[in-house]
């Protein structure tokens, strides 16, 4: 990462767009740094993810417990304090959850 002062974000103050999965809603609240887009997630219960994603992210669970799935069937469960990272188009993934959950992303 370049160019990037230091900077400090309360996420609370930040407005949450809403964006409907095939279940549940996700809001986001979205920093943008040069390339490096940063948010935090909350997926409401019953969350599935409307597409599979081909992006690349580092996902953190901060609350709850998510599943992510792989195109190729595999699914992962993640609970809070654990993460995953994939790269722009190396395996497409989508995420669901039962009862919620606040993520941390990088991408």
């Amino acid at each position: 990462m370049t160019d990037i002062p230091f900077g400090v974000t309360d996420w609370a103050s930040l407005p949450a767009t809403q964006h409907a999965g095939i279940t549940g809603q996700a809001y986001c609240r979205t920093q943008q740094f040069g390339i490096v887009r940063v948010r935090q997630v909350d997926y409401t219960a019953d969350y599935l993810a409307d597409h599979w994603c081909s992006k690349g992210h580092i996902l953190l669970v901060l609350d709850g417990e998510l599943q992510t799935e792989l195109e190729d069937g595999r699914i992962f469960t993640l609970t809070a304090g654990m993460s995953y990272q994939v790269a722009d188009q190396a395996e497409a993934h989508r995420s669901s959850t039962k009862g919620g959950a606040k993520l941390f992303i990088v991408d």
